[in-house]
This record gives structure tokens, sequence and C-alpha cells, in this order.
């Protein structure tokens, strides 16, 4: 069993999934994470885009102030993850 998986995760989720507005995930998220926390998932995010729209590391990291380090766990979890880059992405792609 995926060490995520407990009661408390998936209240978690349920709790995201309610969210109806991008003001709301802001308030929401700001209470519940640090703003670094914030900033970092948001930096993962851009480079995960950026991986798939085929940038190079030193590209990524000089427009994301991402390290290599952060860039190769990102391209890590696109290449061997779950998935949820790419559902994201396709998603936001499609908007």
């Amino acid at each position: 069993m995926n060490k995520l998986h407990n009661d408390e995760t998936d209240e978690l989720f349920k709790a995201i999934l309610q969210l109806q507005s991008v003001e709301e995930c802001y308030n929401f998220f700001e209470d519940l994470c640090t703003v670094t926390e914030l900033l970092s998932m948001g930096q993962r995010l851009r480079v995960a885009k950026m991986l798939k729209e085929n940038h190079v590391y030193t590209d990524i990291a000089e427009k994301t102030g991402a390290s290599t380090a952060t860039i190769s766990r990102v391209n890590r979890a696109l290449q061997y993850g779950n998935g949820g880059y790419d559902t994201i992405l396709s998603r936001l792609e499609e908007k």
C-alpha cells in the first residue's frame, strides 16, 4: 500500500476537490501551506511544463530558479511517476 494513502490524505484530497475557484484555492492553500511550499509547488509545475516542451535543464534553471536536483526530480516523475503532471498539463492546455 502506498504510504500516502490514509484517511487524513483522503480527507485532504476530498477537500481540495471542493474548491470552486482560483480565489478559493488561494484562500485554502495559503491557510494550509507556507509561502515557500506554495512557491515550490508552482515552480515544479512550471518545470514540468517546460520539460514537456523540451526545454534543456540550463534554460529551465535560468527561467524558474529551480535547482538541477529539482528539475531532475520533476523529470523523473514525468518519466516514471503516476502520470499526475501529464493529466494536469493536458487539462490546462485544453483550457
